[in-house]
Formats: structure tokens, sequence, C-alpha cells
């Protein structure tokens, strides 16, 4: 009786043991920041800090959107503008295809349908979201001479200025979420979920699950809930989710979600992008956003997107 009580003891000690180990395992303290980690990563033989530094230097989803400018492919556009009980003002539904002909790409739209004023009579965008979304997926002319170059490729925008300024700003949204962005008033810098004190505010992870039937690491990077107020003040990217190829750390897909008031605008926005392969090519495949955003003196917009792209190639 007393030596089963013992093997018990040993039991009950042994496995508290491991348990304690096995929390221990689950964080590791990577650049200053702690990461928390899966049991099957952990079980893995993943190296934590050369996984981060590819994060943070990633530029394979930027590459994936470089690419549809060498590429001839179809596009179904959905804008949606509504008020703020989500009603319809105004839309844009269309079919639009791309050519890549020599060193030269031409867009032509194949079917357009619009309601509400989302052009003036002039055929210009009515509505500031509208606009950006054609300055980012709408071609005008022929245009020549672009590569799939990521390096070097970054605009100065310190030679920009309106329309064009604000849409290389965007751009940087969406190619380079989490990274300074130069030239945003009162949150450029506050864009860095990577910087030291950054480290403070948010909680990172890192797991291993099913994305669109493909086995990929996931890496997601989410403000702390315990944050004081001036610290809330330094949050931009509320939330952020990234699938790799744990092969090629390629990005598989990404949501982001972002909101911030500076008083003299505010914006809350919800951004996804999912990735597919063309040719061993990384192209996107489907973007959504669904944001709203306002400007002092300026009638507050609600926009939603969804682009939808395909037949690469053809």
């Amino acid at each position: 009786m007393l030596l089963n009580l013992k093997r018990i003891l040993c039991f009950i000690v042994v496995a508290l043991s491991v348990k304690t180990i096995q929390a221990q395992d689950s964080s590791v303290r990577v650049q200053g920041r702690y990461i928390q980690l899966s049991d099957i990563i952990v079980r893995s033989d993943i190296n934590v800090s050369d996984f981060i530094r590819r994060v943070r230097d990633d530029t394979t989803f930027y590459k994936a959107f470089r690419n549809l400018r060498t590429l001839s492919y179809s596009a179904i556009n959905d804008v949606r503008m509504v008020d703020k009980k989500g009603v319809l003002l105004a839309s844009l539904n269309s079919k639009t295809h791309q050519t890549r002909t020599g060193n030269c790409r031409s867009m032509e739209v194949l079917e357009e349908k619009t309601t509400g004023n989302i052009r003036d009579n002039k055929g210009d965008w009515n509505y500031y979201t509208a606009q950006l979304y054609a300055g980012l997926f709408f071609t005008t002319g022929s245009i020549c001479g672009e590569t799939n170059i990521v390096q070097g490729t970054m605009v100065n925008i310190d030679q920009l200025s309106g329309m064009e300024k604000h849409k290389e700003q965007l751009k940087m949204l969406f190619f380079n979420p989490g990274k300074s962005i130069p030239g945003i008033p009162f949150i450029g810098n506050k864009m860095d979920i990577f910087s030291k004190k950054a480290a403070d505010l948010y909680d990172y992870s890192i797991d291993r699950q099913r994305y669109n039937g493909k086995d990929c690491y996931v890496f997601t990077v989410k403000s702390k809930d315990d944050l004081s107020k001036g610290q809330k003040d330094d949050i931009v990217i509320d939330e952020m989710t990234t699938w790799f190829d744990p092969k090629t750390m390629e990005v598989q897909g990404r949501v982001y979600d972002m909101s911030y008031d500076a008083g003299l605008y505010d914006f809350n926005v919800h951004m996804e992008a999912q990735l597919g392969k063309y040719e061993g090519l990384l192209v996107p495949t489907l973007l959504r956003y669904n944001g709203n955003w306002g400007v002092v003196l300026k009638k507050r917009e609600r926009g939603i997107f969804t682009a939808t792209l395909y037949d690469f190639g053809k």
C-alpha cells in the first residue's frame, strides 16, 4: 500500500514537472519580445529567431502584386459605398481583362454596371474609396517597361503630393502592413509592429494550421488586452494574421484589422488577401476591403470592395 502511494506521488510530481516544462517552452523571448508557441510548434525543430526575422523582412507579399504587372489575367471588381446603416448608396460591378503583350500591358473593360452616383457626369469618381481602388486595380492606356523586381522599387513619396501620394501610401498599407509608413500624420511610425516599443504593445504567436487546403505556418500579432490609454493611442494595427508556406516561407494569405482616431481623421478598416500560384509565380487571387474613414470637413465614407483575379496567362 505504501509502495503504491509512493508510486502515485512520484507520478504526480513527474506529471507536474513535465507540464511546467511545456508551459515554459511554449513561450520564448526573441528579439526583445515573447513569442507564444503552440504545442505543435514546440515539438517541431523550427528556428523561432530565424522565423521572426524572415517574417519581418518578407517581400513575397509585395512580390505577388508586382507579378501582376507582368501577366495577363481577368478580374471581377465589386465596389460598394454604403451609409451608416449599410444601405447601398452607389456601386460598381465590372469584369476586366489585362493583356500583357511584349513589354507592355493594357486593360479592357468587358462588362460594367454602376448604380447611384459612383461617378459624376464627367466620368470621374465621386468617392475617394472608389478612386483609390481604381488607382490600384484599373489601367488606362498602355503601360510599358515594368518588371516584377522588388528590390529598390519602393517609391519615394516625398516626391509626390495629393492623390498620387495617397495612392502610394495605400499601396504600402496593402503590401507592407506592419511596417513604418512615412508621410501619414500621427501614425506613420506606429505601424511598425516589430519596433522595440511595439514589443510592449502586442502579443505574438506562431502556430501551424490548414489554410485553403494547405498546411501552413500561421503568425499572429494582436494588440494586448490590458493596455493603458496612452499605450492604446500607439496602436494602429489591431490584429494581423499571416499564413506562410512552411517550405518556401512565401505568404499564402493575410488578414488585418486597423483603426485609429487622430482627431483630424479616423478610420476602421478590415483587409484580407489570398494568394495562389501561376507557373511558379505567387499572385493575389482575392482581395477584400471593408472600412470606413472620416476627415474633418469631408463626408464620411463607408466602402466595401472585393477584387477576384483569375485566368492568369490567358
